[in-house]
Order: structure tokens, then C-alpha cells, then sequence
């Protein structure tokens, strides 16, 4: 992915969440996974006016963390100076359906150019392709990474069939629905192995892994079809021959049957998972933000996978 990960001392920064609105829903799906861990960046705090004055963890899983959540952007980077952490980067930690930049979030985002924030996004709108944003990080002298830039396509992989060499357990975490946890349990699952003496690594499909700090993975929904399956194979076939893994857990995307988000069946084809996890919400009938779609039978999507 264009954006750069190799070689990167972790962390690389202090960085408050932009997750305006939406941290008590599944569209801040991307702050969850930031709060809940992050290599990549040392995390100080969210910003949602809507639940301002409480703690991040305690909303997300009631588990204090000690990460604040804050009215406003200046007030998060105020508080961040007076703790002596001051704030380096602002990621957006928003996950709307189709991936767009508001107009709301695009102020903050050159809000944060003028407090002199790098800022990072995994949003489909591109921050580097906007002029006025552009323009204005050149002049303050930050960095704005677009996560889901596709690598140039002189550097995309078909596939070859050397998925075939990879001697180490690979597992799929798949999922019935977008937003149910896939990403979560992937993580869970590989720190489990390694407290039990296993070397295991996570293979991130998405844009909250890379955030995370996720060593090896793609953005699968931002690829060119054609080279999907050839991406899946490379990522998995790196992470294998580049760390000797025993086990390699790759984080679902979407779900087989989701009339929007129909992710999960180019890792069964080219990952070629020896195992799958389904993980299922009980107590969901509808597909996320697509009420009147109903989740078909669990019996049927585990017939399907």
C-alpha cells in the first residue's frame, strides 16, 4: 500500500481520533479498533461532542482506558499539551457506508493542517487529491496519508500459485455482516497464540489494521479485482517467508452474502484458509445500515462458506 508502513519505528506519533458523531455506532468502527489497540500510534484521545467528558474504553467495552473523549479538536489538542503528550497526528476514525469525507469532517481535517497535525485517513475520498487541502499541508509542512491509495499498478500481483509453498496454519476470520467484530477477534486470536508460545501474525485486509500497525496485509476493497486474489497471495506468502509463522490469521472483510459489502470469498479462493471462523451477532436481523435486508440464516451462510 502506497501509504508506507516498512521500517517504521512504532509509535510514530500522538494521535487524537476524529470520530465526530459516530463513536456509539458501528460507522466509528475505525476509532474502536484504534482504541481498543494501536502499534502505530501512542492514542490520547477521541473527539465526539456527542459523548464528550466520558472515557472511550469504558463506552466501547466498560473498560476504562484512559483515553478521554473531547467536545471539540482544539480542546483535544489543548489537553494533549498540558498532559506534556502533545498531539502529532489526526486520524480519522470514521467508517461511513462508501467511504466518503463530509464536508463537517473535511474542516476538521484543515482544522488539524492549521494546529499542525499530520493527518491519516482510510477514507475512499482521497485527502492528498483535495487542492485546497493539498495546498495547505505543503504550507504547514504536514503529512497527509490516504490508506486506501492503491500501490502504483506496475506494483499489483496476479495470482501464481505460490500460496502452495506457505507451510504455516492459515486461519479466516470471516463474518455474517460488515461491522461484527471480525477485525477484533482476528487480533484476540493471534494474541492468544502467542501467549501460548506460537508464532502467529495477522494479515489486515483493511485500513484499521494498517492504522493499528498491522506488518503485513492489503486494503482489499480499494484493489483492482484482478488483482486481488494475486495481493491476498503475496501478503500471506510475505508475512510466512519473511517471519517463519506458524500460524497466519487473516481478517475477514464484509461477509459472503452482504448485498453491499460481498467480501470474504477471494480469501477462501486465493488465501486458501485451512480454517475458518464465522463470527455471527445473534441479536442482529438486518444487515448493518441496511434496515429491511435481512441477515440470511446462519445455517445457510456457513452452507455458503
Amino acid at each position: 500500500m502506497s501509504a508506507g508502513q516498512g521500517g517504521a519505528a512504532f509509535p510514530e506519533g500522538n494521535a487524537v481520533i476524529w470520530c465526530e458523531g459516530a463513536f456509539r455506532t458501528t460507522y466509528g468502527k475505525t476509532a474502536h479498533g484504534l482504541v481498543r489497540r494501536s502499534r502505530r500510534y501512542r492514542v490520547l484521545s477521541v473527539v465526539d461532542s456527542s459523548c464528550a467528558g466520558r472515557d472511550a474504553g469504558e463506552l466501547l467495552d466498560r473498560r476504562p482506558s484512559g483515553i478521554p473523549v473531547h467536545a471539540d479538536l482544539a480542546e483535544a489538542v489543548r489537553e494533549s499539551r498540558e498532559r506534556g503528550l502533545p498531539a502529532t497526528h489526526l486520524v480519522i476514525g470514521l467508517a461511513p457506508d462508501g467511504g466518503r469525507l463530509s464536508q463537517r469532517d473535511r474542516r476538521a481535517v484543515l482544522r488539524a493542517i492549521e494546529l499542525g497535525l499530520h493527518v491519516d485517513s482510510g477514507l475512499h475520498d482521497f485527502l492528498g487529491e483535495d487542492p485546497d487541502i493539498a495546498a495547505r499541508a505543503a504550507l504547514r509542512g504536514v503529512r497527509l496519508r490516504d490508506v486506501r491509495r492503491t500501490p502504483p499498478r506496475g506494483e499489483l500481483h496476479a495470482f501464481t500459485g505460490r500460496i502452495e509453498q506457505v507451510r504455516a496454519l492459515k486461519v479466516a476470520v470471516l463474518g455474517t455482516d460488515s461491522a461484527v467484530g471480525k477485525r477484533t477477534t482476528a487480533w484476540t486470536l493471534v494474541d492468544a497464540l502467542e501467549a501460548s508460545g506460537r508464532k502467529a501474525r495477522l494479515i489486515g485486509t483493511g485500513q484499521t489494521a494498517w492504522l493499528q500497525g498491522a506488518e503485513h496485509g492489503i486494503i482489499l476493497d480499494s484493489l483492482i479485482n484482478d488483482f486481488v486474489a494475486g495481493e491476498i497471495e503475496q501478503a500471506i506468502w510475505r508475512a510466512w517467508s519473511e517471519t517463519g509463522a506458524e500460524v497466519l490469521v487473516l481478517e475477514g472483510q464484509g461477509s459472503l452474502m452482504n448485498p453491499a459489502y460481498p467480501g470474504g470469498f477471494e480469501l477462501l479462493a486465493a488465501g486458501r484458509p485451512e480454517a475458518v471462523i464465522l463470527q455471527h451477532a445473534p441479536a442482529r436481523r438486518d444487515y448493518d445500515g441496511f434496515p429491511g435486508y435481512p441477515i440470511q440464516p446462519l445455517e445457510r451462510q456457513i452452507q455458503a462458506v
